[in-house]
């Protein structure tokens, strides 16, 4: 049996829908600009006081985010008398047992492959260091940083890479597995530095998938959140992001567990369950 066989059409993604998303990327940049001159002739703050505060950057990532899927549903769906809405119902129990494991058995894979990548040398260097004083500008605003990273940035980003971006293409015609690599790579792309674009496109293939078998963006939203609040808490609490590292465990231990969590609950998740909703 197909696994999506939904009629559940109501916008497809396109040259047109992907303007939109352009197009609200460009007003939310612009609001941005006029909140930065609002900051610093109003409020009085000079220009490295304004960027680094946790309200500049909850303001940055609400204007590249949240614009875009305002641009969308502005310049598609109401275009077209049509409402932006998405499925987000919840599923049985046994559905968590699976794609919880899933999620941290990437999670685990994703922490090793990116460990590979450099933090030192004449491009990985400056990089790293400048995805580092970024973090360190805001970790004293506990509470910021986790409505940022699991409020905000999981609602958000499930909305436009998953419930957007996948499901159009999915809708266009676009073979699902396509759809779920071209939306996870352009999810990983967003992320704008090497680590996080290689931890968010393999994170971004579980979601697409969950997504597309249970057909309720509530499920790639929580193990979003999942993920990110593992991050922060490690990063604000631990010694690094690491799993691993957190547990004094040597790395590739990290990997074996991954792969066969992975392995495990992918298997039982695709193949053995027979999860398939309609929208």
């Amino acid at each position: 049996m197909s696994i999506d066989n939904t009629k559940y059409r109501n916008y497809i993604f396109d040259f047109k829908a992907a303007a939109a998303l352009f197009a609200g990327l460009f007003i939310g940049i612009m609001v941005l600009g006029l909140y930065t001159l609002f900051a610093y002739f109003i409020l009085k703050q000079d220009y490295s006081e304004i960027q680094s505060s946790m309200v500049f950057f909850i303001v940055s990532y609400l204007c590249t985010v949240l614009f875009p899927i305002i641009g969308f549903d502005v310049f598609v769906m109401k275009s077209k008398g049509k409402k932006l809405n998405f499925n987000m119902q919840t599923r049985p129990f046994h559905v968590y047992l699976m794609i919880f494991p899933m999620m941290l058995g990437m999670m685990l894979v994703s922490e090793f492959l990116v460990s590979r990548i450099p933090i030192e040398g004449e491009f990985f260097g400056p990089l790293y260091d400048q995805m580092s004083d970024a973090f360190s500008t805001i970790a004293t605003d506990t509470a910021g940083i986790y409505l940022l990273t699991v409020l905000f940035a999981p609602f958000l980003e499930e909305i436009l890479f998953r419930g957007i971006i996948q499901k159009g293409l999915i809708n266009k015609g676009v073979k699902p597995a396509k759809a779920i690599i071209f939306s996870a790579l352009a999810f990983g792309i967003f992320h704008l530095n090497p680590w996080q674009t290689v931890n968010a496109f393999l994170l971004g293939l579980v979601l697409g998938v969950v997504y597309y078998k249970t057909k309720s963006l509530l499920m790639p939203i929580l193990l979003h959140a999942f993920n990110n609040f593992i991050s922060a808490y490690l990063l604000l609490n631990g010694n690094s992001e690491s799993v691993t590292e957190n547990l004094h465990l040597p790395e590739y231990y990290g990997l074996i567990v991954g792969i066969v969590l992975f392995s495990v609950s992918y298997y039982l998740f695709m193949y053995r369950n027979r999860i398939y909703y309609r929208e």
